[in-house]
């Protein structure tokens, strides 16, 4: 294992070189090696499209399961392939048995997408979708927790949290809330789209029951390759979004669970089958220390992008509660000027976005981000403020 500089690690990526691109958070950004086994797949599935579907496929994607398994640590036989993690969430909130007046317990926080379909399903079973405030900025783990607790009622029966925020981007407390979930008899369902890759994941550690990951943002896989984990005892409680041969299967497999939700139609999953190539890729440039670069490199300048804009940073700036993402409170109204103006002059690729009454910045560091990067964006807002008065 060997170390490579950050500018050579930056040739390995296929990123357009006319943009700075500061957003690997939204849908993250595949190496050379990893894409070009994703390309091998592909090809093999076209040259022996039977053979494939019907027999290496299967072999592939069992091997694929073991290399994720032992690297978030679970059993492969309780994680299903999914394209992303609002599709595994799917799964769970389509059969969730929620009865009237039963209440899921979230934060202001979570992913809109999954915020729609948690009302969606909530409001079919006359239940309540519970966003609990958390205050900004945090102060502390342990006030944290007080926060997401205080939405908790005699009618609460599941969880949903993330791990790392999307808009925030803050690391929620989540084993710990978990813990004091399974405590109370709930379901606890976590959405971990932000965290493989990007912060150690250890689900036999976790008191989580279902679990979704995505692979192709911080693992660096290509678009299109999450999992849906859940625990044994709450497997079979989950429905198959679309119904294909898994179910009422003539040949049963290993599970229900792997019955009903691996396999669902012809798809093309080559994505899925790149994890082991992610993780040798990873392991090959000792990716926990560009990780741990690139978390520094955002630690050193959230305050700066703060102090920018007369700002607090929304948390203690501690590996506690930031990764390689941060978000920056601005103060304007609407977020797509901005956005647009440094899409378009500046060349540089970063989102600008309104969550609740605020509008953040969103930054995100890595292999290929330097702080010349940082300096450019840091400039270009300078520009923009003087010009505008922001």
């Amino acid at each position: 294992s060997y170390f490579a500089s950050m500018a050579n690690l930056k040739d390995l990526f296929l990123l357009n070189p006319k943009y700075r691109h500061l957003n690997h958070g939204s849908f993250g950004a595949c190496p050379k090696p990893i894409f070009e086994d994703y390309q091998r797949w592909q090809l093999a599935l076209e040259r022996d499209p039977v053979d494939f579907f019907v027999n290496k496929g299967n072999e592939q994607l069992q091997r694929s399961k073991e290399a994720l398994a032992k690297y978030i640590n679970c059993n492969p036989d309780d994680l299903v392939y999914t394209t992303n993690p609002t599709y595994a969430i799917n799964i769970i909130a389509k059969s969730l048995d929620l009865k009237e007046g039963d209440e899921v317990l979230a934060t202001d926080q979570e992913y809109g997408a999954l915020d729609r379909t948690w009302k969606y399903y909530c409001k079919k079973a006359g239940a309540k979708y519970v966003q609990q405030t958390i205050q900004l900025p945090i102060v502390s783990k342990e006030q944290m927790i007080e926060d997401f607790f205080a939405g908790y009622t005699e009618n609460t029966k599941a969880i949903f949290i993330s791990q790392i925020t999307s808009m925030t981007a803050l690391i929620f407390p989540v084993k710990e809330i978990c813990e004091r979930a399974k405590s109370l008899g709930l379901l606890t369902i976590v959405d971990g789209a932000h965290v493989p890759g990007h912060i150690p994941l250890n689900l036999a550690e976790l008191e989580a029951d279902i679990y979704t990951g995505a692979c192709h943002k911080w693992m660096m896989t290509p678009k299109g390759s999450s999992f849906l984990y859940a625990k044994p005892e709450v497997q079979n409680d989950f429905d198959p979004v679309i119904i294909s041969w898994g179910y009422d299967a003539e040949f049963p497999g290993k599970s229900k669970f792997l019955d009903y939700h691996q396999l669902q139609g012809t798809r093309d999953y080559s994505a899925f089958l790149t994890i082991p190539a992610s993780i040798d890729f990873m392991e090959q440039y000792d990716w926990w220390e560009v990780s741990s670069k690139a978390k520094a490199l955002l630690r050193k300048n959230y305050p700066v992008l703060c102090d920018l804009f007369g700002a607090k940073p929304l948390c203690p700036v501690t590996d506690e509660f930031l990764g390689q993402i941060a978000s920056v409170p601005l103060p304007i109204d609407d977020p797509m000027p901005l956005k647009k103006e440094l899409f378009d002059k500046y060349k540089i690729e970063i989102p600008v976005f309104k969550l609740r009454n605020q509008v953040y910045l969103r930054l995100s560091t890595q292999a290929y981000v330097s702080q010349e990067d940082v300096d450019a964006l840091i400039e270009a807002l300078k520009e923009i403020k003087e010009k505008t008065s922001i």
